[in-house]
Formats: structure tokens, C-alpha cells, sequence
């Protein structure tokens, strides 16, 4: 892909700085309806589980628009099928869904990727305490040149709902496509996350690559 991965973007300083948070939005509205097309629209009435969600795995094109790659760990079953119950749990830690760990593996798993995902195109930091105490504009990527807006307090509070750790607590993908394309639906008030028990995404390089966010890290972890 001409403008290869969103991990590729997003771990350099000067490629990031790049990325306006309009086209950041956009990355995540195309991540959202690929996730919903997968879960809800797949062909003859399957749901695909995509398993490892992660920045390297969206691929960008010459416009960015984002592209789901990878699907080696994907399972799918049939709509009015039984869940797949996994007995050898594989994945990317960080991105991976706390009840995982027991075997329980439904599109809600996918569901807490795709936040995990959006808190790092924000901001590349764990986000719950920085939510809870009202401070939204720090949750910012520091090479996003914009004002604080509604709007981005809207994509903070999609993502924390996402990584909640009971999955019956999170949306679904539908939901999360109509919450990002209607800002006039509500939202209910996210409860602490899973997020918070689990590492980043990022590997060591994206620490490596941007030290004015190592503080932060640390700061939350």
C-alpha cells in the first residue's frame, strides 16, 4: 500500500505530525464500517472475528483510507451458529480482550481492539485517568495543530466504552458506526476499563521514536 501501515504513520515523528486529526478521524470511521462489514455484512450470513486488530494491520492507501489486513488468526461462524470457544488464545497483547484469556471469543473481542486502536491514533497514552478527571485536551497527540472540540471529548468517550472489561458493556460495531457518524446519540458515561490492566500496543520503538510521550506513559501506567 502506497502510504504502507498506520504503525508505520504513527511511530515516526515526522509522519505523525503529518496526520491531521481530520484524516485521523477518517481512519477511524473506515476502521469502524470495515469491523461492522466483517461482524454484521459478511457474505452468506457469516460473522468473521478478525483477532489482531492493531496499528500494523491497517494499511493505508495513497488517500489513506484505511485497509484491514491480515486475517491468518480470523474465525468465522455462521450467524445462528455457536461462538467459537478457543482452547489456545493467540493475538497481539495489549489489543487482546480480558475474557480472551479464558477462551470466550465474540465480535465484542474485535470491539475492544478497535478502542485500544482509537486511544493510540489520539494519543498514544493510556487515556481513563486523564477522562476521568475532565482533562481532555492532554489526551491530544502533541502534533495535532487543533483546539479542542466536542467532537474529539465524542471519539474519547466511543473508545473507553469499547475497552470496557465486561463485554456486555461494550457496543457493538454497528452501534460505534452510528455514535461516530451522528453526534446527536447519545452516550453513556464509560465505567474504569480493562484498558487500564492491559500494556499499549505500541512497541518499544514508538517509545523509542517519541520521548515526549514516555513521560505520559509512565505518568498513567
Amino acid at each position: 500500500m502506497p502510504n504502507r501501515s498506520l504503525d508505520y504513520v504513527l511511530s515516526d515523528r515526522e509522519r505523525g505530525a503529518s496526520l491531521s486529526w481530520f484524516m485521523r478521524r477518517h481512519i477511524i470511521n473506515g476502521i469502524a464500517q470495515g469491523l461492522d462489514y466483517l461482524h454484521n455484512h459478511a457474505p452468506e450470513g457469516l460473522i468473521i472475528i478478525h483477532r489482531d486488530m492493531k496499528l500494523s494491520n491497517i494499511l493505508l492507501d495513497s488517500e489513506n483510507n484505511p485497509k484491514i489486513s491480515d486475517f491468518g488468526i480470523a474465525r468465522k461462524f455462521c450467524l445462528n451458529g455457536t461462538e467459537p470457544y478457543v482452547t489456545h488464545p493467540v493475538g497481539t497483547p495489549g489489543y487482546m480482550a480480558p475474557e480472551y484469556i479464558h477462551g470466550d471469543l465474540t465480535p465484542k473481542y474485535d470491539v475492544f481492539s478497535f478502542g485500544v486502536l482509537v486511544l493510540e491514533i489520539i494519543s498514544g497514552r493510556r487515556a481513563w485517568n486523564i477522562w476521568s478527571n475532565r482533562r481532555y485536551n492532554e489526551l491530544l497527540d502533541p502534533y495535532l495543530r487543533v483546539e479542542f472540540q466536542e467532537e474529539l471529548t465524542r471519539q474519547i468517550q466511543i473508545a473507553l466504552l469499547c475497552v470496557q472489561k465486561n463485554p456486555g458493556d461494550r457496543p457493538d460495531m454497528h452501534e460505534v458506526t452510528m455514535w461516530l457518524s451522528n453526534n446527536g446519540l447519545g452516550l453513556s458515561e464509560p465505567q474504569e476499563p480493562a484498558y487500564l490492566n492491559v500494556p499499549l500496543g505500541y512497541n518499544d520503538d514508538f517509545v523509542t521514536a517519541r520521548p515526549d510521550l514516555e513521560a505520559g506513559i509512565i505518568e498513567l501506567q
